[in-house]
């Protein structure tokens, strides 16, 4: 029987369900069976949407490059970020993958006009009074290792938090850090891939 599972990962929480170093597991917070797996990951110091399924096709359709869908993130980043920076992080930044330079693909980056409502993280980021913080939405359709981080980061603009708020037409509205919801298989699938998204 196919299943699916859609997670919120809180903050320092690994995308797997066991870890050799103590650190904090899936297993913590969403009790699934054996068989289901995380569809990609999220970082340890990252939040957000997770799917866990035992659905290979959906694996498949969900990481194959081929299918590239939108995957939207919510960052807030370290400094005031003026336009030029917007605008350089959508049209491709240089990041280093896999020891090589790397250019991003274009993507769909705009700045939040008041910060977005999301629930408090524990710990919190680390405050400092005389350093402003901003807010971006950025809409991203591949996925490198930690490339948001690295994206804002080449531009001098650190990553103090960063949460995947949506994956094609799957989001986190009504949904708190360690909350589950269980959709069916045809829900799930026409919210993934019902159209190509904008």
């Amino acid at each position: 029987m196919r299943r699916y599972y859609v997670v919120y990962k809180p903050f320092q929480v690994l995308s797997q369900f066991t870890s050799p170093e103590g650190r904090r597991t899936l297993k913590e917070f969403f009790p699934v069976p054996s068989d289901c797996y995380p569809v990609g990951r999220l970082d340890f110091d990252s939040e957000g949407l997770l799917i866990l399924t035992n659905d290979t096709t959906l694996n498949h359709r969900l990481l194959d490059p081929r299918f590239a869908h939108e995957r939207e993130y919510w960052v807030q980043v370290e400094g005031v970020l003026p336009a030029a920076a917007v605008h350089q992080l959508g049209t491709g930044v240089t990041i280093t993958v896999d020891g090589k330079p790397y250019r991003t693909r274009p993507c769909i980056v705009e700045l939040f006009g008041t910060a977005p409502s999301v629930p408090e993280r524990n710990p919190p980021i680390r405050y400092r009074a005389l350093i402003p913080t901003t807010w971006i939405k950025m809409i991203l359709r591949e996925g490198k290792n930690r490339q948001v981080r690295k994206m804002t980061a080449s531009l001098g603009f650190p990553t103090l938090r960063l949460i995947r708020w949506r994956i094609a037409g799957l989001n986190l509205e009504g949904m708190a850090p360690g909350e589950m919801k269980t959709p069916d298989e045809r829900s799930i699938y026409s919210l993934l891939f019902a159209e190509r998204n904008h």
